[in-house]
């Protein structure tokens, strides 16, 4: 066993934007999950798809957004460019996407626990947004602590246990 230090899980995202350019909104709160170290930024790729379908790539930095020089990260080079090309292929004519890989540093010492433990992870998967959505709108499970699950309606205990 290696004395390595603890390790959160790595992801990589393809988040796609119309237009030609990254727009400066997306940057705080990116910067609200890597500042406190939530996540770690591993890696940033972008990728220009012109309205004829050519695809570019480049680093944030090449992208002269000066919102993005405040988001401080790696440049690991993780994704390969099979990797890179199968995103570029699902992209839309005229539209910008900002590819990242982090560190979910936030799950690090919870592993190691579970590691020491002798545990393992048996399964990982991502709920998608529709099914929380439907998930949510259903009543009783609509995150408000005042409403007993199954009724819809506020308890009249006011959420008090």
């Amino acid at each position: 066993m290696t004395n390595a230090p603890a390790a959160g899980p790595v992801e990589w995202v393809a988040l796609t934007f119309p237009g030609p350019a990254l727009d400066p909104r997306v940057v705080p709160p990116l910067r609200q999950i890597v500042e406190p170290g939530t996540v770690r930024l591993l890696d940033a790729v972008v990728l220009h798809n012109d309205q004829a379908g050519g695809v570019t790539a480049g680093e944030l930095q090449d992208e002269h957004v000066e919102a993005f020089d405040s988001v401080d990260g790696e440049v690991l080079e993780l994704l390969s460019e099979d990797d890179l090309a199968a995103v570029a292929a699902a992209l839309r004519p005229d539209s910008t996407t900002l590819v990242l890989v982090w560190e979910n540093l936030w799950a690090a010492t919870f592993g190691e626990a579970i590691r020491q433990a002798g545990g393992e992870l048996a399964a990982y998967d991502r709920i998608s947004r529709d099914r929380l959505e439907a998930a949510f709108g259903r009543p009783g499970m609509d995150g408000d602590p005042d409403t007993p699950p199954g009724t819809g309606q506020p308890s009249s205990q006011g959420g008090a246990p």
